[in-house]
């Protein structure tokens, strides 16, 4: 009987650790996938290689939590964005991993902010039909909240940079980089996509505040509210434009 019982004993604990190591497993898995997702959110459409790379993960590894996270919606797989300005044409581009409006949702947002904020500027002009005004309105404070921290930077390049960091204490992971004529200031992430996708006043007014902040005239090529991977804009250098604002 002691020995049926001790039988029983160790095949329950075998059961039990069985159980643990796989919960262990499963909680470290969950973790790994957390940290591929959060490497797009904040840094932006990658491919399998690069987020490999980043992450120090294996390529058979890296790719399978890239399908688990695909098959769950949090990330979506597309070409890469290639501007106008790249005519590099190397062959065929690997494919980028980009984060979907269900991702953007497990991760922190404002959307409640904002709506607040917009129902309190029109509720006090006593009207429900200036969604131009209040964006600019909420243009302006990001452009006198911005400019302190522009203002001492002597060059484009160091304007775009204090812009990028500025957006991304504001939520919007922002980072920029040097692209031919000008500088690329992209934004990984975006508070108010799902506002911003049905008033692109928004975003027509954000661009605007970028202009008077950097000095320059700028262009948005792309943006996530209209469903693309990360918001971009291009910023050429002033030397490159001729005095209607176009480049030269």
């Amino acid at each position: 009987m002691r020995s049926i019982a001790r039988l029983g004993a160790a095949r329950q604990l075998a059961g039990f650790t069985e159980l643990r190591n796989n919960t262990v497993v499963k909680k470290t898995e969950d973790r790994t996938r957390d940290l591929v997702a959060r490497a797009i959110l904040e840094n932006g459409p990658a491919t399998a290689v690069a987020l490999a790379a980043r992450l120090k993960i294996t390529p058979a590894g890296i790719r399978r939590h890239l399908d688990t996270l695909v098959d769950q919606g949090v990330l979506a797989a597309r070409e890469p964005f290639q501007s106008s300005l790249d005519s590099r044409g190397r062959g065929r581009p690997s494919k980028v991993f980009v984060m979907t409006d269900i991702g953007r949702e497990k991760f922190e947002h404002t959307y409640d902010d904002l709506a607040v904020s917009a129902l309190r500027f029109m509720s006090s002009t006593g009207s429900n039909s200036l969604v131009k005004e209040f964006a600019k309105n909420r243009a302006q404070e990001i452009t006198k909240r911005a400019a302190q921290i522009l203002a001492n930077k002597k060059n484009l390049s160091e304007k775009s940079e204090a812009l990028a960091n500025f957006l991304t204490e504001e939520g919007f992971a922002a980072n920029n980089h040097s692209q031919g004529i000008g500088e690329e200031l992209c934004q990984n992430h975006c508070p108010i996509a799902h506002v911003a996708a049905q008033f692109p006043e928004l975003c027509e007014a954000e661009t605007e505040a970028f202009s008077e902040l950097l000095g320059t005239h700028v262009q948005r090529l792309a943006t996530i509210a209209h469903g693309d991977g990360v918001c971009t804009t291009f910023i050429p250098n002033s030397t490159n434009l001729n005095k209607t604002g176009k480049r030269a």
